[in-house]
């Protein structure tokens, strides 16, 4: 891990991450223990989260786990209340669970759309109404929203998904200037092809190799690299601190250049 914070950079600080059981939910997680924060890991495999925590507690950090579904507006509810529950306040919230389906849309059954607009869309909705009260009554927080590379160019395949991402953009910067004056930060980060089981998912479809499909990454990439969830946490981090406390209703592409293209 990169020592790009100092290591106190966030004691004292309490940090919900959704989808942190793995991925670059996890990675954050990891990251933000490493530098002194609380966080609360959440996801729908306990498993995993047990390991994640189990993991930042060997490094001697601080973790909890909430095992569930975000796609369920009461589990979001008490997802923050726990938080504030358990940690005393809510300075950040990560909005980072999502899923994937690719094809075409004519491949795609109701029962797959609803379930990206209530995981990728509604859940964001769902945790930002919950988060803003108990930031508001502490004199401000942080949303960072993970939307994608997606949601700002276009490719084959991913229209539901795309168009999940493009609505968390427009979802971020509305909220952001509905409480830029409640000292509520709230920003966007779009990450492009980051080494996680994600990746693997959405390439499986074409029947390469996880070697294969990262080579053809390296290709398609202009800073000749596939991201790495670190590079992720790093941007999130940076949104969460007080250096980017003149930064809301931004969007953050996180692609090594992909989007510039």
């Amino acid at each position: 891990m990169q020592k790009i914070f100092a290591t106190d950079a966030f004691v004292g600080k309490s940090v919900l991450i959704t989808g942190s059981t793995s991925g670059i939910g996890a990675g954050t997680a990891r990251m933000f223990a490493a530098h002194g924060a609380q966080v609360m890991v959440s996801g729908r495999n306990r498993e995993r989260g047990e390991a994640v925590v189990a993991e930042i507690a060997a490094a001697n950090g601080t973790a909890e786990l909430m095992f569930g579904d975000v796609a369920d507006a009461e589990f979001c509810q008490s997802l923050v209340s726990e938080t504030v529950a358990r940690f005393g306040k809510l300075d950040i919230l990560v909005n980072n669970a999502g899923i994937v389906i690719q094809g075409k849309i004519a491949s795609h059954s109701n029962e797959a759309w609803q379930a990206l607009l209530d995981t990728n869309v509604s859940a964001i909705f769902y945790l930002s109404r919950a988060a803003i009260g108990p930031m508001k009554q502490q004199g401000g927080g942080v949303i960072i929203n993970m939307a994608s590379e997606c949601g700002l160019i276009a490719y084959e395949d991913l229209a539901a998904y795309s168009a999940t991402k493009g609505a968390i953009i427009m979802f971020t910067k509305v909220l952001a200037m509905d409480h830029a004056r409640d000292k509520i930060r709230v920003n966007a980060v779009c990450p492009g092809d980051i080494d996680t089981p994600m990746t693997d998912i959405a390439w499986k479809a074409y029947n390469l190799s996880p070697e294969e499909v990262r080579e053809k990454l390296k290709e398609h990439i202009p800073i000749g690299r596939v991201g790495e969830t670190e590079d992720i946490a790093a941007t999130v981090m940076f949104l969460a601190s007080d250096a980017a406390g003149f930064i809301t209703g931004a969007v953050f592409p996180v692609d090594g250049g992909t989007t510039s293209r």
